[in-house]
């Protein structure tokens, strides 16, 4: 009975069953696997650890700019260059 159920399963390849209806397979890991997920592990460990430090000196930074009573930016920062605007062709600007 519990055969026919996998096989129906398996064969009907609806979308609408729920994934926690299906039966759990479980797949044995190779060394090779393994060695993946240690160095999977190692990378997110080794990035969280540069987002970390980099968050350490950004704060550091900001403290002794506090110490010092000065602002971070003096004047406004503006993404477009000051004077009138001028039409530069596109194309002639990519070269």
């Amino acid at each position: 009975m519990e055969e026919e159920k996998k096989t129906e399963l398996e064969n009907s390849g609806d979308s609408a069953i729920h994934p926690a209806e299906l039966p759990l397979v479980v797949r044995r890991l190779t060394g090779f696997g393994v060695f993946l997920y240690i160095l999977h592990g190692i990378g997110v460990t080794l990035g969280l650890t540069l987002l970390w430090s980099l968050e350490a000196v950004r704060n550091s930074f900001f403290r002794l700019l506090d110490r010092w009573n000065l602002k971070a930016r003096v004047r406004r920062a503006s993404a477009f260059p000051p004077g009138p605007i001028t039409n530069r062709n596109i194309a002639q600007a990519r070269r």
